[in-house]
């Protein structure tokens, strides 16, 4: 579980923090993710486009 301490009460800054923090844990993507099923084979399918995607950036850095 996230935590968040605030200083001095200042709600506004603990409240930027901890957005910050559930957004590096990945719980917003995990949640998009598990929002409705996905067949199997389409998981592969947009796992592989990921994969042809980074790979392409990858190469354009390196030219």
């Amino acid at each position: 579980m996230t935590h968040v301490e605030v200083k001095n009460g200042n709600v506004e800054g603990a409240l930027k923090r901890f957005k910050v923090k559930v957004q590096r844990s990945g719980i917003p993507s995990e949640v998009k993710k598990r929002k409705e099923y996905s067949k199997p084979g389409i998981l592969r399918r947009e796992a592989k486009k990921e994969a042809i995607k980074n790979a392409r950036k990858k190469n354009k850095n390196y030219n």
